[in-house]
């Protein structure tokens, strides 16, 4: 038997140990990564199925409850809603988007030239046409800036096919994801059951309790936001391209699904999907510009005081300075999925804590045999 004493520093030989196979994890980073990558390339479809099962199970909970269908026909009935709402967008919807981005991207120049045109007959009639030096300056700048404008145009533009090719990429592994989708549908019980067995095998019955009352709570956050959200997105896209054609604004369906998509982000998500929106319709006409402006504003006025708090109500529990805290870090670490996943993590932080703190708050009590203070 090892004597510990006779050993100097034993106790940091597990810690040396730890620390040398940390540096070699961190000094070949680039094979751990790739090979993590390679990992998460394999089980791809098993994480679309999963995440295809749990949006998909509070429909299928609806109509197996509200019908009193059996469980492999509820999933059907969900499937045929679903699929047939993909083919609705792909035969009517998509093609008209397509013709949308086809026709701004062959109007671009000719709105650049119109506008290029516009500021240089402007400039020619005002009152510093006579000064050479201010003449070659302002030229100088407005095309500048219109370079820019025109490379940052070709860069969205470029990342916006280049996702749709990796998104295309991907749809094999999307489709294997909707089958293995509904075997988890199926025998999601077992799942549940199973799991829970496990839990209760390896761990005490009280830990096992808090962590299932815990679960349940996370699952409730994340459902609720999540699907509230999308339903409250989905109609504002929808009203907004009734407005938009109403008052004929070009790329009416292009504008509408941009600001029905990035509705899903909290706080900043109408005011993200008003730029493009405006953008677009700034070359065409600065009228129009003006309309999409404020028909966009006055919506996601509705949306913010009637429409949103009718649908998600207090959805997280979280204050807006905590949501904004979340959408800004989660934005910057994960992009714009961290800042739509941000809220919901956030009030799973707070939950966490606030379980933790009136845990320990109820041993103080017990231990001096008095009720816990609430400041």
């Amino acid at each position: 038997m090892i004597n510990r004493k006779k050993i100097p520093y034993f106790n940091l030989i597990p810690i040396l140990i730890i620390a040398f196979f940390l540096f070699k994890i961190i000094n070949n980073i680039d094979y751990f990564v790739r090979g993590f990558g390679f990992i998460i390339s394999i089980l791809s479809p098993f994480f679309w199925a999963f995440g295809i099962a749990y949006i998909l199970n509070p429909m299928m909970v609806y109509i197996e409850n509200k019908f009193k269908l059996r469980r492999i026909l509820s999933i059907i009935v969900v499937y045929i809603i679903v699929f047939g709402f993909l083919a609705l967008i792909v035969n009517i919807i998509s093609p008209t988007i397509s013709k949308n981005i086809k026709d701004l991207v062959n109007n671009t120049p000719i709105y650049l030239n119109k506008t290029q045109d516009w500021f240089e007959n402007n400039l020619s009639h005002s009152s510093f046409s006579n000064n050479p030096e201010i003449m070659s300056y302002a030229h100088r700048t407005f095309n500048s800036y219109l370079e820019k404008f025109t490379m940052s145009l070709n860069r969205t533009l470029n990342l916006a096919f280049s996702k749709a090719i990796a998104f295309t990429s991907s749809f094999l592994k999307m489709i294997f994801g909707f089958i293995i989708a509904v075997y988890i549908l199926k025998d999601k019980e077992n799942f549940i059951k199973n799991a829970k067995k496990f839990l209760f095998a390896m761990f005490n019955k009280d830990s096992v309790e808090s962590f299932l009352i815990y679960g349940r709570e996370v699952n409730s956050i994340f459902s609720r936001f999540i699907i509230g959200k999308a339903i409250d997105s989905t109609i504002i896209g929808i009203l907004c391209a009734i407005g938009l054609s109403i008052i004929d604004v070009p790329y009416a369906l292009l504008i509408s699904l941009i600001v029905g998509v990035t509705n899903m982000i909290p706080y900043f998500g109408p005011f993200i999907g008003m730029i493009p929106g405006v953008t677009i319709t700034l070359f065409y006409s600065p009228i129009v510009a003006l309309k999409v402006l404020l028909f966009i504003f006055l919506l996601q006025q509705f949306d913010g005081w009637y429409l949103g708090p009718k649908i998600l109500g207090e959805q997280v529990g979280v204050s807006p300075f905590w949501i904004i805290l979340a959408i800004i870090v989660g934005g910057g670490t994960f992009g714009v999925l961290g800042m739509f996943l941000g809220v919901p993590f956030i009030a799973i932080i707070k939950i966490t804590l606030q379980r933790y703190i009136d845990k320990r708050l109820a041993e103080k009590s017990k231990e001096n045999n008095t009720k816990p203070d609430v400041y």
